[in-house]
């Protein structure tokens, strides 16, 4: 990190706010700013002494970088650290997936703390720590730790923060609290085992209409799309439900709800997807479409499983801008995207996408459609759900409640004229059958399978019953693929490569070891687990002469994968030693994530 200021702690009067002439004077002395800077910002609008408009967010919206060598950003974080550091006080980046919102409302009402402009953060027997922006105001330390019963840590964290924080965190609480006191018939205490919980449930939950449970609802969407949150899960359990989400393929649990509230939260959720609300015994799913504070447009789709307490309700968040990225955002190297394409030139047969659940197969799938669709193609697609709606294409649901399964989706597909057809999964023999007769009529056809890497998949057709010498007619390529994490930019740094490590790693292919090799010791930015976003790896198996030759009813998935890299394919392994190479993630993440089978 690079250090902000000196070690020289200087003050300004005690229990006056924070000025900007301070602010400035000593962003001067530590050489941060120039004296220019500082004059040209002083005499650019009177609005600047105004006492509420903090400081620190009037110098970081100057867009400047620091005089030192090297520069950096005056972002307000930075700013924030910096004012930390120079009165002496502990720094906080908050993190609100952290925060316990109903103990931190509850020991200090939100009209005191947004009067003193402070806010709890964290409380144990001993101690409650409070944030603050004012680094020089320490007179209600004294009396908050008398009404408390608690020593009191201070903390300084950025001011908007401290703003936002302070209307959301009290705003979530004072619905929850609304929502229990207006419907609940019973105290939450009272509720002891499963059958009590059930009457509770059916005398006192509240409406799913509620402005409460709206404003919870419109809450949690928002949290989720600011935190980056590929998936939310709404758990019920006895006496609290929690939300979790998904975050570059880890679960956090990010909130508690009273167990009356979690069916109401549930309820408004399946109706804003268009479900049965009154159902709750069956499984049901459902979509929906919302747009961002910021204006961005995200589909969600929305799936239930009925629970020993209740609904269980998880909502995948899909990004339509991925549609529009090129291959090599998605991960792709040179060599993978030119072997896709080449596949992708083919005017009929088969194309596979293979990898678990949540390896990104449909972004995959979509954004080999995208660069295929043209005005003059018609490109059909059944899926089950369908998960990302896209203009370009004719989406069909696959419906089994009235007879309409890939199998029967595909024939009907196959009377609309269809140039390009993607099925959203091969499950079955029916299935797999159909799809390979559509390639032999001239159409190309994409689909994914469930296998660990490219060779499984075509001893996986054959393990559901499709004939070895059909697959030899109709398949093109297939591509496997993983999502790996990526180093946090903001915390990278080199490393020492462990040899041993790498050589049983690399074995296979006896890859070279790296240059350099990086990783993230974590930050505020990153949660401090050392990384931020994730990328896609590939494996691209393109048939030809020679794997045609392979592909038989006694087929070694060995053989044919050995076959496969003498014919040039780079395994997942190789795809994922160039990220490392090329400083993206690490040599642990890569273990994590690749299959065990050697290669």
């Amino acid at each position: 990190m690079i250090p902000l200021v000196q070690k020289t702690i200087i003050t300004q009067p005690s229990e006056e706010r924070l000025t900007l002439s301070y602010v400035l004077v000593q962003l001067q002395k530590d050489g941060i700013i120039s004296p220019q800077q500082a004059a040209q910002l002083a005499n650019r609008s009177q609005d600047i002494n105004k006492p509420s408009i903090h400081p620190l967010l009037l110098v970081s919206e100057q867009g400047w970088q620091s005089a030192t060598q090297p520069p950096y950003h005056l972002t307000l974080e930075t700013l924030t650290r910096w004012l930390a550091e120079k009165t002496g006080q502990a720094y906080l980046r908050l993190d609100p997936l952290k925060i316990d919102v109903r103990s931190i409302t509850g020991i200090v009402s939100q009209g005191y703390a947004a009067r003193l402009k402070i806010l709890p953060v964290t409380v144990n027997e001993k101690e409650l720590t409070v944030a603050t922006c004012e680094p020089f105001i320490e007179s209600w330390e004294e009396e908050l730790a008398h009404i408390a019963g608690r020593k009191i840590k201070r903390v300084i964290i950025n001011p908007r923060d401290l703003e936002r924080y302070l209307v959301e965190f009290y705003g979530v609480s004072r619905s929850i609290l609304g929502a229990i006191n207006e419907k609940a018939d019973e105290p939450m205490a009272l509720i002891q085992n499963f059958e009590q919980l059930v009457q509770v449930g059916k005398a006192g939950e509240p409406d799913a209409n509620d402005r409460h449970i709206v404003s919870i609802v419109d809450w949690l969407l928002q949290f989720a799309f600011e935190q980056r949150a590929s998936d939310i899960h709404l758990e019920p359990r006895r006496g609290k439900g929690r939300v979790r989400f998904r975050i570059d393929g880890v679960l956090h649990i990010v909130h508690e709800f009273p167990s009356v509230l979690m069916g109401a939260i549930t309820s408004r959720l399946k109706s804003l997807g268009r479900m049965d609300v009154t159902d709750r015994r069956r499984p049901q799913d459902g979509r929906v479409k919302t747009v961002t504070p910021s204006g961005k447009e995200v589909e969600m789709r929305l799936s239930t499983m009925p629970t020993t307490f209740g609904e269980k309700l998880v909502m995948r968040i899909f990004d339509p801008e991925m549609l529009v990225k090129s291959f090599k955002d998605l991960g792709f190297t040179r060599h993978d995207e030119q072997c896709l394409k080449d596949i992708m030139e083919n005017p009929h047969g088969i194309i596979l996408v293979t990898g678990p659940t949540g390896s990104g197969k449909t972004t995959t799938l979509y954004s080999v459609l995208n660069h295929l669709a043209r005005p003059e193609l018609n490109i059909c697609t059944i899926e089950d759900p369908i998960e990302m709606v896209d203009p370009l294409f004719n989406q069909m649901q696959v419906q089994p409640a009235i007879g309409v399964d890939f199998a029967s989706g595909v024939r009907t597909l196959l009377r609309q004229d269809p140039d390009i057809i993607m099925v959203g999964e091969i499950r079955d023999k029916e299935t797999a059958d159909v799809a390979i007769q559509a390639a032999l009529t001239g159409h190309l056809v994409l689909s994914s399978l469930h296998t660990n890497d490219a060779s499984a998949a075509v001893t996986r057709l054959i393990d559901i019953g499709s004939q070895p010498f059909l697959i030899n007619a109709t398949l093109l390529g297939v591509v496997a693929q993983r999502l790996i994490r990526t180093l946090c930019n903001h915390c990278k740094q080199a490393d020492t490569l462990d040899k041993e490590a790498w050589n049983h790693f690399a074995a296979p292919h006896r890859l070279r070891p790296p240059k350099k090799v990086y990783t993230s010791k974590g930050c505020d930015e990153c949660r401090h687990t050392g990384y931020m976003g994730r990328v896609a790896i590939y494996e691209i198996l393109t048939v030809n002469s020679e794997i045609r030759k392979q592909i038989t009813a006694t087929t070694s998935l060995d053989d044919l994968h050995a076959a496969a890299i003498a014919q040039g394919m780079r395994s997942l392994r190789i795809g994922a030693a160039q990220k490392i190479a090329e400083g993206v993630t690490t040599l642990e993440e890569a273990y994590s994530v690749l299959p065990q089978r050697s290669e």
